[in-house]
């Protein structure tokens, strides 16, 4: 189907302009993907591809219900353009929405692939439309010696395919590299240059297959990790209250002190010991046995201490006391001399 009048040379220009930008992000020297240079490049090269897009939709230059051969050579530059658009997608490092650049480069692959298959463009299994889910596509379960079998079986196929697509790609880029000057010298007759098309679709085949293999990876991991966070997060609405912060108090041990203490600090509201653990006890921040003892109101430190001590010399003197008492004891039932045997005469 041919270009429609006087859209021709536009949707060339923006095919042109985008696919050279890729090609500069792809191949360029900058250290970083994330630099602001190439970030530029990533989107006016996405901006040029979206608008050839939009006109090649508008121009309706491929159906699936139309042949190969009914498309016209010339024509055949602009099948390629969503893998193009997948391809510049992923080069954008927004993390807060690498899951979403994923999906919308995934859904660009796939679309293109979809077009090659019904045109029967290669020789390739057409990956799902959605990517699969997190417990589909995670190891296989354990089933036995049997399921073991089977996904080594799977895994030695998907190495050997990819081993076979890295041959196609590289003897792809080399035939490619021979005919671009010839065919952009506008040299080459029209079976050349459908040749050479239909070598570039087939080398963004085997592209958008491992891009699509990698995509779902990476989207296997970043949900993991979203339903990760969302697990260990405290469910809404049984976050812990938050309590009323604490007012600075100064502790005193008797309600005089608390006057004085008072008089000086205006600013500061005072309380005694007792009056504070009262308070705490009221709030459920301690027990009601947890309140500390307290001397009688009118003993001062000094005094306290001294009967503490007289005390304790009572104890004293009641155990030196008991201990002659079981010595007079001991003393009327055993004679002097008990238990030596050393001089027995």
């Amino acid at each position: 189907m041919a270009e429609g009048a006087g859209a021709g040379p536009r949707l060339a220009e923006l095919l042109a302009a985008g696919r050279r930008l890729w090609e500069e992000v792809e191949t360029g020297a900058e250290p970083s993907s994330g630099a602001p240079a190439v970030q530029d490049k990533v989107r006016q090269g996405l901006d040029a591809l979206h608008r050839a897009a939009a006109m090649v939709a508008q121009l309706d230059l491929f159906s699936e219900n139309e042949e190969l051969e009914e498309i016209a050579s010339a024509d055949l530059k602009y099948l390629p353009l969503p893998a193009l658009l997948g391809a510049l997608t992923l080069k954008q490092v927004d993390l807060s929405r690498r899951l979403e650049h994923l999906e919308s480069a995934r859904a660009h692959f796939w679309r293109f692939l979809k077009l090659c298959s019904s045109y029967g463009l290669g020789s390739f299994h057409l990956p799902p439309a959605s990517p699969p889910q997190e417990e589909d596509a995670g190891s296989p379960s354990l089933g036995g010696p049997a399921a073991a079998q089977t996904s080594l079986v799977a895994m030695a196929s998907s190495r050997q395919a990819k081993i076979e697509r890295y041959k196609q790609k590289k003897e792809l880029e080399n035939r490619l590299a021979s005919m671009r000057t010839f065919v952009e010298s506008e040299q080459a007759d029209e079976d050349q240059i459908r040749e050479y098309y239909i070598l570039q679709i087939q080398k963004w085949i085997n592209t958008s297959l491992e891009e699509i293999e990698s995509i779902d990876q990476e989207m296997v991991i970043l949900r993991s990790r979203g339903t990760a966070k969302q697990s260990s997060a405290p469910p809404h609405g049984t976050s812990r209250q938050a309590r009323a912060p604490l007012k600075p108090f100064i502790l005193t041990r008797d309600a005089a002190q608390a006057k004085v203490f008072g008089a000086g600090y205006p600013g500061l509201p005072t309380m005694t010991v007792d009056d504070w653990y009262e308070q705490r006890r009221r709030q459920g921040v301690v027990s009601g046995q947890s309140a500390p003892q307290r001397a009688p109101a009118g003993i001062t430190e000094e005094e306290l201490q001294k009967q503490q001590q007289e005390k304790k010399e009572e104890e004293d003197d009641e155990e030196a006391l008991q201990k002659a008492r079981n010595w007079d004891d001991w003393k009327d039932t055993h004679p002097r001399g008990y238990g030596n045997r050393q001089n027995v005469g």
